[in-house]
């Protein structure tokens, strides 16, 4: 039986088997396009023996990856778990253009370089959270680059300007009168194109993807193929708990970072959040975290089921032991005790204002956020706050603390 008509007839039973692995896919997700039809495809799948393709697609807009990838990332290893092919696109080409989802203003193109420099992190770093022998890694410029003027021409005639105006992030542009490159265009035909190449059978993304995929769908039948089940994810609120996880709004816990960095930041995030990170980023089946909930809700303390959800993670990106280690760093902290292992840095210029000396060490970007940060209360010189910003410390070595997790040791020369 041939696999195109297997989303518009039921060819295939559908076994208890399959229906666990729907819940598992569906676990967290935002929406799954068409569920009916992904249905029968997992029973085809099941029955055949053949496993579905699941396509993700990244631009390597920036060098690291951070937890709020982990989203996507993980619901790519449950598929591999359950004996599907997953592909792991790096969009070296897309990115030329960049994804214009989201955006209301034109996204300044990256250069080949920087592509190319952010490419060589990005599977390395999701190699962390996904089984690396079961992975294909492919590179779009590895058939968009073929396409060459008149290829591009033919795939911008298969979709028409009025459908592109549905999309939102064009629609309020178009009407603010912000400009509208006619490469931004371009950007969704090329990224459904690779579902096309690839012969997807799901693509993943985030709810900002939606436009895109249903692109990937429209050009698959267009192209003669079964079109491709579409999987929109949440996008993780970050450590603020209000704006989506991003490096560039300084609210994100980075995959490669330090163990007791990346404690201390999960220990940050609200209790109410914490149950949307136990649902998309832990391990812990539903089961398990709506007994958690019950037991804070019995009168638990949120702060020791936050602290199972920042061992687990912390654990799976380095080690268990690590994660120990690092509770015990954030546990010594709230009492007030220093680290031992924390930099040391020399400074000449004595005596030198308080200011300066947060700066100088690392601890503030910047004299004016050294001052907030003593505005605030948040400087404390071998254990004592610091309340006066004119203080000048002289020749000596000092711990200088900002916030609860920034310590170094310095010397004044």
């Amino acid at each position: 039986m041939k696999k195109e008509n297997l989303i518009y007839e039921k060819l295939f039973p559908v076994t208890d088997t399959v229906q666990a692995a729907l819940a598992l896919v569906k676990r967290g997700c935002s929406e799954l396009l068409l569920e009916e039809h992904f249905l029968q495809k997992l029973a085809w799948s099941e029955a055949t023996g053949k496993p579905l393709r699941i396509k993700l697609g990244l631009d390597p807009t920036a060098q690291d990856i951070h937890i709020g990838h982990m989203v996507v990332l993980n619901k790519l290893r449950q598929l591999q778990e359950l004996g599907h092919t997953v592909i792991f696109l790096i969009g070296d080409f897309t990115a030329l253009i960049g994804d214009p989802s989201g955006r209301n203003s034109m996204r300044p193109p990256l250069t080949q370089d920087q592509i190319r420099e952010n490419a060589r992190t990005y599977f390395e770093q999701a190699s962390l959270i996904l089984d690396r022998e079961k992975t294909e890694i492919r590179y779009n410029s590895e058939w968009l680059m073929k396409l060459g003027a008149d290829g591009m021409i033919k795939l911008a005639s298969r979709y028409t300007m009025a459908r592109m105006l549905e999309r939102d992030d064009f629609t309020n542009r178009f009407q603010s009168g912000m400009p509208i490159a006619i490469h931004e265009f371009l950007y969704p035909l090329m990224q459904g194109y690779d579902s096309v190449v690839l012969e997807s059978d799901l693509e993943l993304g985030g709810t900002d993807q939606k436009f895109n995929l249903l692109v990937g769908r429209e050009l698959q039948k267009q192209y003669g193929q079964v079109p491709q089940s579409i999987l929109t994810m949440p996008l993780l609120q970050g450590l603020d708990g209000v704006e989506k996880m991003s490096k560039s709004k300084g609210n994100y816990i980075g995959i490669t970072e330090k163990p007791e960095e990346m404690f201390g930041k999960l220990m940050s995030i609200s209790d109410d959040l914490m149950w949307s990170y136990y649902e998309l980023l832990s391990c812990r089946s539903m089961d398990e975290i709506a007994l958690l909930m019950k037991s804070v809700e019995s009168g638990v303390n949120p702060k020791d089921v936050k602290v199972l959800l920042a061992q687990e993670i912390v654990g799976r990106f380095h080690s268990q032991s690590h994660a120990e280690r690092a509770l015990e760093d954030f546990n010594n902290r709230a009492r007030g005790c220093i680290p031992d292992d924390i930099p040391e840095v020399h400074i000449v210029g004595v005596p030198m204002a308080i200011a300066q000396v947060v700066k100088h060490s690392g601890l503030a970007p910047s004299t004016s956020e050294a001052m907030r940060n003593l505005e605030q209360g948040g400087v404390r010189v071998n254990g004592t706050q610091i309340l006066d910003k004119g203080l000048k410390l002289d020749t000596g070595t000092y711990v200088v603390q900002v916030g609860k997790r920034k310590f170094v040791r310095v010397t004044l020369l």
